[in-house]
């Protein structure tokens, strides 16, 4: 009963895997609807060096506006920039070119004015009392912590959330306790240009502010949003330079990477099968389901983008699984040399060998939080891929490698050789019996004495 039961078993995980697989690779139109499904690997957002970009240079001035040297508020822009650009584009880089430059690049967008309307037509920001662009400003960019889209659900409106530094929550308290009088309008300029003048209706308190009005949709509040940001830089920009990137690699980098990954995965599966037989085929297996979890993470979680040193991480956590599974099963090995039988030896190898398992990963995981934490671009990229390999690889290693074999031993649990197994000699019975033996030649040694007297 046990061994139909587990031929079912291994039938319906056959079907799932292979379905999986499907789900994985394959694009296909869903029978009477619009909709096409593309596999998960498909899914996968690409990086610079995999699918191109946009790169854009920027010039730095120093404003006169901002405290410091010119090296300390390049270094305060390039913490903003990073900030506003990383929420959309979580593979962006932005790097200090030069001494007074900054690079942005940001991996598989086609168009750059994406990038370049995010970032802003960056420009001087002050909110004044008078419609007139030689008026005194009353707060600038610098008074500014942040902005971003918020809808207000009672006025059932689009609009902008402005948050103040502490200083700027006092300028702007006393602005409003000015204007809220008459309910004058509040002058924003940008540039030099009057962007915006919203009428101040009473007086602000607490460091925040909603900006409604004119703002229709989610997109025109969050482009709003967007020009308020680009006037709170610490240094004045200018687009420099902008272009589209190609793939470094060239176009065929992902094709070849994809196919040299299949090579190394089917000599991984003969390697396996080879030394350890039947353990090898269910360490295969357990190998495609890491596969399929796997594919299906990086196409749902929204901050991974693939980039090389990302395939590297990959490789690294598919390797990490084979290493878990080979130590496992040598463990297996010499619990059966040492005598026990087939299911206590899986019992203890899985128990003995999984501590060593899981602190080879676990120090691995710690190193990649370490770098998601402090890398930036293609080192974070790196991180983020190890660690989601890793915890994939723990998984399959030490439940879904377990579970097959506690199936397939209901199938079978007394040959050893299918399973790549030595049988051994059980050492205590082995101790009794020389025991014995030794006692036996004693007592004939102790005969031949009597008679020889």
């Amino acid at each position: 009963m046990k061994k139909k039961r587990a031929i079912r078993n291994f039938i319906l995980i056959g079907i799932v895997a292979l379905i999986g697989l499907v789900l994985t690779i394959f694009s296909f139109d869903i029978p009477f609807t619009y909709y096409t499904y593309n596999g998960f690997a498909k899914g996968i957002q690409l990086g610079l060096d995999l699918k191109g970009g946009v790169m854009a240079v920027y010039d730095c001035e120093k404003s006169s506006e901002s405290e410091g040297s010119l090296d300390d508020q390049i270094d305060a822009t390039i913490s903003r920039l990073t900030n506003l650009i990383t929420a959309d584009y979580p593979e962006a880089t932005i790097i200090k070119q030069g001494n007074s430059q900054i690079r942005i690049e940001v991996p598989d967008v086609d168009n750059p004015d994406e990038v370049l309307d995010l970032i802003g037509e960056p420009a001087k920001l002050e909110f004044k009392k008078e419609e007139s662009d030689t008026a005194e400003a009353v707060l600038t960019g610098k008074d500014i912590k942040s902005a971003e889209y918020q809808y207000d659900s009672s006025s059932n409106q689009h609009g902008v959330s402005i948050t103040f530094t502490t200083a700027g929550a006092t300028k702007f308290y006393n602005l409003t306790s000015e204007l809220a009088t008459s309910q004058s309008p509040l002058y924003i300029y940008l540039g030099g240009e009057l962007f915006s003048s919203p009428t101040v209706k009473e007086v602000i308190s607490g460091g925040k502010t909603f900006i409604s009005g004119g703002m229709n949709t989610q997109a025109e509040a969050e482009a709003y949003a967007t020009k308020i940001l680009s006037g709170t830089y610490s240094v004045n920009l200018s687009l420099s330079e902008k272009n589209v990137i190609t793939a470094t690699l060239g176009e065929d980098a992902l094709t070849l990477s994809i196919i040299a990954g299949l090579i190394g995965l089917v000599l991984i599966f003969a390697f396996m099968f080879i030394i350890y037989k039947n353990l090898g085929l269910i360490a295969n297996l357990s190998l495609i389901f890491y596969t399929i979890i796997l594919m299906f993470l990086l196409s749902v979680l929204p901050f991974v983008q693939l980039t090389l040193p990302g395939v590297a991480g990959i490789i690294l956590g598919l390797g990490m699984a084979v290493d878990g599974n080979i130590v496992i099963f040598e463990r297996i090995k010499d619990e059966c040399k040492a005598g026990k039988k087939i299911p206590a030896s899986v019992k203890s190898g899985f128990k003995r060998a999984s501590v060593a398992v899981l602190d080879s990963n676990i120090t691995t995981i710690i190193a990649a939080i370490v770098l998601a934490w402090l890398g930036t671009g293609a080192i974070r990229g790196f991180a983020y891929t190890l660690l989601i390999s890793m915890v994939v690889s723990m998984f399959t290693t030490l439940v879904v490698t377990r579970g097959f074999i506690n199936i397939a031993l209901d199938i079978n649990c007394t040959n050893y050789k299918a399973y790549g197994l030595t049988k051994g000699v059980d050492l205590n019975k082995t101790a009794t019996t020389e025991v014995i033996e030794v006692k036996e030649d004693t007592n004939k040694e102790e005969v031949k004495e009597v008679k020889n007297v």
